[in-house]
């Protein structure tokens, strides 16, 4: 199996769509607020990773972020 960069950060792209796109269970109230909370990090955090420039080194691959972007 080899990897592939590209295919890796879309699926990433695509979990953070599907975080944005979540429909709201039924909650109220303080359970509501994390969910929204969690749902935010969830989307940050996917949408980097998609985001990213990347490098592969001999053992490692790297993931670029810009941080004012």
């Amino acid at each position: 199996m080899t990897f592939n960069i590209e295919e890796f950060q879309n699926r990433f792209k695509e979990r953070a769509e599907a975080v944005k796109n979540r429909p709201m269970p039924p909650i109220g109230g303080d359970e509501r607020l994390a969910f929204i909370k969690q749902a935010e990090k969830d989307y940050q955090d996917y949408m980097i990773i998609s985001d990213s420039e990347f490098e592969i080194t001999e053992e490692f691959l790297v993931f670029k972020y810009k941080l004012d972007s």
